[in-house]
């Protein structure tokens, strides 16, 4: 039974928060905080009897799951996928809700609560698909932060690498730092190549960074941690690896239903 969900004092603020919080403390060099990403509730069962100590739900698999397009999912199916997910697992969860889905702030950090998450993933891209005005996002970032208290766990997701920024190291480097300034609790800016965590590291001294990794392929979890990141996360780069072993697994009961 899950220590996180539905019981009060277990969502921001409680024991699962300073949890998480300390997951992210204190990590060596090359052994940053790896959190698969959940998008039901076996998916979650799965990496917490893995031994993953935390999970951070992705936006786009829990979309797929469902049946959605990338950010199309309405806010009530994905905060219903966000709690049954943490009723799963007795590990801290930490969701990705994309731009907060013009929630304010005061009302996203309740929803929030009310899921037993408890951590957030929050991006910097509005509606219209367009990055927003950062010291505009900012602003509302201070606002979840000061409604959360120091409870809830804030990823602020920097999509300037989404979105072509002509300078993306020195934009999301701004960016992280008025984030910070907010409250944020760890920057990510998404899809930002490796050859960039060192100077991301250096400018941001001790906050925390996230890194977008591929389930294979590519930097070892270790050397991204040595390059500078302090936690990885994937996507929906587990749903898709998935589903591609179920396409493959489909096939093979077609096969033999007509072999």
């Amino acid at each position: 039974m899950s220590t996180n969900g539905g019981t009060p004092g277990s969502g921001t603020g409680g024991p699962a928060a300073r949890v998480l919080r300390e997951l992210h403390r204190d990590r060596a060099a090359g052994d940053p905080l790896v959190l698969p990403g959940p998008w039901d509730a076996v998916s979650a069962r799965a990496f917490e009897a893995a031994g993953f100590p935390a999970l951070a739900t992705p936006s786009a698999g829990i979309a797929a799951a469902l049946g959605y397009e990338d950010g199309a999912t309405p806010a009530a199916e994905m905060f219903a996928a966000v709690t049954r997910i943490v009723r799963a697992v007795s590990v801290p969860v930490t969701a990705d809700l994309e731009g907060g889905y013009g929630l304010p702030a005061a009302e996203l950090v309740e929803r929030v609560r009310e899921s037993g998450a408890v951590g957030v993933n929050l991006e910097d891209t509005g509606p219209d698909g367009r990055l927003k005005d950062p010291r505009a996002h900012a602003a509302w970032l201070a606002e979840v932060r000061a409604a959360a208290g120091p409870g809830l766990f804030v990823n602020a997701r920097v999509d300037v690498y989404l979105r072509g920024a002509s300078v993306p190291l020195e934009a999301a480097i701004a960016r992280a730092r008025l984030y910070a300034e907010a409250g944020a609790d760890c920057v990510y800016p998404i899809t930002a190549p490796p050859a960039d965590l060192p100077a991301l590291r250096a400018a941001l001294g001790d906050l925390p960074l996230n890194t977008l990794a591929a389930p294979e392929g590519g930097p070892s979890f270790a050397e991204l941690g040595r390059l500078g990141a302090t936690r990885i996360t994937f996507g929906g780069g587990l749903l898709l690896r998935a589903r591609d072993d179920l396409a493959a697994l489909a096939a093979k009961l077609r096969e033999n239903t007509t072999g």
